[in-house]
């Protein structure tokens, strides 16, 4: 089972040729609200791969509330976590250009009363094969969820991923750092795995250069996958592993949650012992598939799709 911390969003969606520049007003050709938000859609992207998920986190009591609810029940996703709060639920405002470029502004609402895991959170990551973590939750919270699974027996020293799989006992951490944040001693203390883009690793690190910044990201946590978009991912492992996994070659109509899906497909290629070259093109995969649709949750494949294309790469 894979484990979800994070937050849950309704996406307000505007579709334009151009995004307008400051000051100026133009016409959108499309309006779409769609269930979103970091932790949301990972969970999602994961269920629709093949994983049994459970989402923790909260949503507003709002009209919004129900409709993220449904979303992730729809997809398979384990709800019995997701708590609600008074007020309004998480909102991401969305400008989606033509050729797929998207800018966001996230509103957290209820995602930012939550202040840790509550209730049997704690049960539900102890019996995880891995925890999803992002940073739209307070930092605090991510780091309370990060050190549940820390608690447990430690296997991070042994860096090799397939070594990881045979040998843990606890969740493994895998945090997209994103927004980019700098990161708590103890929350890099405890991640197995981070997924940044290139931006987010550069802001990580100081260092432009997606290689560099791998190996700088390399000392601080066990493994790193840097996503690189249309130029594809990069990995890298303490045990020397270096792989440059290239994009599937796609015409994107929109990019919205690519980086989700990405994170989401590859925690239950490495829950299923997937070797890591395995695993970077079944996620590389299934982002492909999601960049060629609208939205986020909604643009996100099931794994017999996914599989079909493995199959063609």
């Amino acid at each position: 089972m894979i484990s979800v911390f994070g937050s849950a969003n309704m996406d307000l969606v505007a579709y334009v040729a151009q995004a307008p520049k400051p000051g100026e007003t133009i016409t959108g050709r499309e309006f779409r609200t769609i269930p979103g938000g970091k932790g949301a859609n990972q969970a999602i992207a994961a269920a629709r791969a093949g994983a049994d998920v459970a989402f923790l986190g909260a949503v507003g009591d709002d009209a919004f509330g129900p409709g993220l609810r449904a979303a992730l029940a729809e997809a398979g996703v384990d709800t019995a976590g997701l708590r609600v709060v008074p007020g309004p639920s998480g909102v991401a405002h969305i400008v989606v250009q033509d050729g797929g470029d998207n800018s966001i502004i996230v509103v957290p609402g209820a995602n930012g009363a939550v202040t840790g895991p509550a209730g049997r959170d704690a049960e539900v990551i102890a019996r995880s094969g891995a925890l999803l973590l992002q940073l739209e939750l307070p930092m605090d919270a991510v780091v309370a969820a990060a050190r549940i699974s820390r608690a447990a027996v430690r296997h991070a020293a042994v860096p090799h991923a397939a070594v990881l799989h045979a040998a843990a006992s606890r969740a493994e951490v895998i945090l997209t750092p994103a927004p980019a944040a700098p990161l708590p001693a103890e929350l890099v203390e405890a991640v197995d795995l981070i997924v940044p883009n290139e931006h987010e690793a550069a802001a990580l690190t100081g260092r432009d250069d997606p290689g560099d910044a791998l190996e700088a990201l390399l000392d601080l946590v066990p493994e790193a996958v840097v996503t690189l978009g249309v130029r594809g991912a990069l990995y890298g492992s303490r045990d020397g592993t270096r792989l440059h996994e290239p994009a599937v070659p796609v015409r994107a109509v929109d990019t919205t949650a690519a980086g989700d899906t990405f994170a989401g497909a590859l925690a239950v290629a490495r829950t299923e012992g997937a070797a890591p070259a395995r695993a970077l093109r079944f996620a590389s995969a299934a982002a492909a598939l999601s960049v060629q649709r609208e939205g986020a949750s909604t643009s996100m494949p099931y794994r017999h799709e996914i599989d079909r294309l493995m199959e063609d790469l």
